[in-house]
């Protein structure tokens, strides 16, 4: 633990230290990440200057759950990015021989070999949101739902971690697994709106296959309400468990399945 912890402080500087040579590509990609989410918020506003009311939800609420969905998805990205690298070209340049060869766990090494400080913009929008929110969605606050509150986003953050590290895990397999990784994280954008919005088949995905839905929707369901925290909180629990166990079992399967490749 002791040596783990001190590799951590040792790729933290490394970060830090790359951070401060490439502050145009940082600010190139915050840039980018308030034009992305300014165009999500945009959309909210067309649909509600047409309709009252959103599957049952106002606007300052689907505004909340909109900030929440990107608190989760924030940690996600600011501390495990670097899972995306396995997915695309780690793998298939064979670079990840040198996980193996240093004495740390190897997918330990990889998530704490880069933290994205462009994430804490997302984090920043997420709080801005569901402050600007709060006042008017009629937020349900109990001591109990402020720990809930507190306690439900590292579980949010998980299940996206989780969906990663599983899909970049493909690539010990077919080399590369990138557009799988783009393919099912895009689903993330169906965390931000209520699934009662969607089809059967489509809720189902997103609840139980693939469960972003676990990371905004459901947990907001009860911060906006009140009702069934057994399912809405407890499941976000349940399932980032079962998940996050589920793709550490793929990952290491994977890890025994490389073979190191080159380009």
């Amino acid at each position: 633990m002791r040596r783990a912890l001190k590799i951590y402080r040792i790729l933290v500087a490394q970060n830090l230290k790359r951070l401060m040579e490439y502050k145009a590509d940082f600010l190139t990609g915050a840039v980018s990440f308030l034009i992305d989410q300014a165009i999500g918020i945009a959309f909210i506003f067309i649909i509600f200057s047409q309709i009252p009311q959103l599957a049952g939800f106002t606007f300052e609420q689907i505004v909340f759950i909109y900030g929440f969905s990107q608190i989760p998805k924030g940690l996600d990205h600011l501390l495990t990015d670097n899972l995306w690298c396995v997915g695309y070209f780690i793998v298939r340049k064979g670079d990840f021989d040198k996980y193996l060869t240093r004495p740390v766990n190897p997918l330990f090494h990889v998530i704490a070999e880069t933290f994205q400080i462009d994430a804490v913009g997302e984090l920043v929008v997420g709080i801005c949101l569901m402050i600007y929110a709060a006042p008017s969605a009629g937020l349900y606050i109990t001591p109990l739902s402020v720990i809930l509150f507190i306690l439900v986003i590292p579980f949010s953050a998980l299940i996206y971690t989780a969906i990663k590290i599983t899909t970049a895990a493909v690539a010990f397999w077919i080399k590369s697994s990138g557009f799988i990784i783009q393919m099912v994280y895009g689903m993330n954008e169906f965390a931000k709106y209520p699934t009662t919005i969607y089809s059967n088949f489509v809720r189902l995905i997103v609840t139980f296959i693939i469960p972003f839905a676990f990371t905004g929707y459901y947990p907001c369901v009860y911060f906006l309400t009140g009702e069934n925290p057994l399912f809405n909180i407890g499941c976000t629990v349940l399932i980032s468990v079962i998940f996050f166990g589920i793709s550490l079992a793929v990952w290491h399967k994977g890890i025994s399945a490389y073979e190191s490749a080159g380009s």
